[in-house]
């Protein structure tokens, strides 16, 4: 006998590998963090485990946790505040003005424990973010036993160029070794906001810190038109090829939105590595704009999904995104066959991964790979009858057909109920919050 912590079995599992291997009556055994078998149930198979928990859910759809590549968690405290405006607007005269007067460590503990009890509900397992005070961001995700790349944000506030680009340098290399060995679920990140708040130097003496630490640099680019000729007006170049000649895009690079790309600038990013995270539901909501995600992928562009932030998406449910994105493209370009629901599914797994520089380790349902997996209960009227697994997640599901995710061997949601948190109290606690958020806005 072979001893597992969880044992699970289901109707069919979408692994996600290489080979796109979908399994009937599956069978995942888990040690630990890890995966330590794959494959088609048989009596034979299971009696060779010994299994501290078993999972059986006969009508299920079983998926890698999906990985959200964009978010900013404690936005959530934002939420539904000031909808319906374009992004400038909505930046400058309504999100800014908020975050100055309220945003304190308080808050955005709070506001990241609700997001991470929104995220688990619907089946992401990684989160990719970028906000103040992030060790507080940390901690949640933590308490929570999400996994997270902790993303640092930097915005330029000093006049003197030099002085500010040495200063964030600094604060990065603080922040990344605080932070790189406290705990394998956190990753640190670096998040210069944007090519419009983030001088060249600055972009540059992070980029410097990030590549002596082999870290991920993340930024917003190119998500408005109105950003585009901004940056051409001051630099005399367009957002991409502004990064380009400050040496920034490669692989361990991670562009926001890329709504307003050239073809020129696509082969930049494809020639470069540079990684994409698409974010469909916030550009549309905005009108900010929709990335050429078909065009990207046939250039070999490897591209993630993010949600983005509640301010301007309203909601953290990846597979909710999965069929915007799907449903975007299509429109846009007239063709119903640009992108298929296997394609957008693996956006949102193996593809995040890899965006985030991570294929090794999550992504998909492998033996030795970490035990990030979800399972989607398929017994509702809106799942049946189920012909298309693929389909049926992408264009009929949402995150509220979760009943099981399991993050890193540890189970977060069971039968539809959170295991690693008292929601009640967070509830409480963001409406204390809230109220006098409220009392300010109305």
């Amino acid at each position: 006998m072979i001893e597992a912590d969880i044992t699970i079995k289901g109707s069919v599992c979408l692994t996600m590998d290489r080979d796109l291997t979908v399994i009937e009556d599956p069978f995942i055994a888990i040690q630990g963090e890890r995966i330590v078998y794959v494959g088609q149930y048989s009596n034979t198979i299971e009696q060779k485990y010994l299994s501290k928990k078993e999972i059986s859910i006969p009508n299920s759809i079983i998926l890698p946790g999906l990985i959200n590549t964009h978010t900013h968690v404690p936005m959530v405290f934002f939420r539904g505040i000031a909808d319906d405006l374009p992004l400038m607007e909505w930046l400058n005269h309504h999100i800014f003005p908020l975050e100055m007067k309220f945003v304190n460590k308080e808050m955005v503990y709070w506001g990241a424990l609700l997001a991470c009890a929104e995220m688990i509900c619907s089946g992401t397992t990684t989160f990719c973010d970028g906000y103040f005070y992030p060790g507080r961001i940390a901690r949640a995700a933590m308490e929570t036993g999400l996994r997270v790349f902790l993303g640092l944000g930097f915005f330029d506030r000093e006049e003197d160029v030099e002085a500010s680009a040495r200063a964030n340098a600094e604060t990065a290399k603080y922040f990344i070794e605080k932070w790189q060995h406290i705990s394998p679920l956190v990753t640190p990140a670096l998040f210069p906001h944007a090519p419009y708040t983030c001088r060249p130097e600055t972009m540059k003496a992070i980029k410097e810190v990030a590549e002596d630490y082999r870290t991920l640099f993340i930024t917003h680019l190119a998500e408005t038109k109105e950003e585009v000729e901004i940056i051409r007006e001051r630099y005399g170049l367009t957002p991409v090829r502004l990064l380009s000649s400050c040496g920034i895009l490669d692989e361990r690079t991670l562009l926001v939105h890329c709504n307003w790309l050239d073809q020129e600038e696509i082969e930049i990013l494809a020639q470069s590595g540079t990684r994409v995270s698409h974010n469909a539901e916030s550009g549309m909501k905005l009108a900010s704009g929709l990335s050429p995600i078909p065009e990207l992928i046939k250039k070999g562009i490897c591209v993630g999904l993010g949600t983005d932030g509640c301010a301007s998406n309203n909601d953290h449910d990846l597979i909710r995104e999965m069929g915007s994105v799907a449903y975007a493209h299509k429109l846009v370009n007239r063709d119903p066959t640009i992108i298929d629901a296997r394609q957008v599914l693996l956006l949102a797994t193996r593809e995040g991964a890899r965006a985030l520089g991570k294929e090794e380790e999550i992504g998909s349902i492998e033996v030795n790979k970490k035990a990030d997996i979800i399972i989607i209960d398929t017994c509702h009227p809106r799942l049946q009858p189920l012909y298309n697994p693929y389909s049926q997640i992408v264009y009929a599901a949402n995150g509220d057909n979760v009943c099981t995710t399991i993050c890193n061997g540890r189970i977060l949601l069971e039968n539809r109920r959170l295991t690693t948190l008292d929601l009640q109290n967070i509830l409480k606690e963001v409406e204390r919050i809230a109220c006098s958020i409220r009392k300010e806005k109305l």
